[in-house]
């Protein structure tokens, strides 16, 4: 019996398709002397924005604000802000107008989900 594998079938108009992305393949992006990022969506219309992040033991994300909701799944070590820990299989959210300093003790590596990206802020 054919499981179907072979045939091909297509549900979505032009426009519609699904958009695979070769995370692997993908150049690691600095953005401090101790994160780095891989954008894997960015609508520039709204700029809501997916990242796949990096922070080396002993990382901070300096002070910033979440101008939208910010969404944090932790897929390895942990993260941590003056309100909390987030540890590997675990996720955080925080709201609109939100601040804080990211550290990673340890080091971490997160998916990111931006509705809008976070506005670096001068420290306090």
């Amino acid at each position: 019996m054919a499981d179907g594998s072979s045939m091909k079938k297509v549900f979505n108009a032009p426009g519609l398709e699904s958009h695979y992305v070769d995370v692997e393949g993908m150049e690691w992006e600095q953005l401090g002397p101790t994160s780095q990022r891989k954008v894997l969506f960015h609508d520039p219309k709204t700029d809501m924005q997916t990242w796949l992040c990096k922070v080396a033991p002993g990382g901070v994300i300096p002070f910033h604000e979440h101008p939208d909701i910010e969404q944090t799944y932790v897929i390895d070590g942990s993260f941590e802000d003056d309100e909390g820990v987030c540890t590997a299989g675990n996720f955080v959210w925080r709201p609109a107008g939100s601040r804080h300093i990211g550290r990673a003790p340890n080091g971490v590596t997160f998916l990111a989900f931006f509705m809008k990206p976070s506005k670096r802020l001068p420290q306090e």
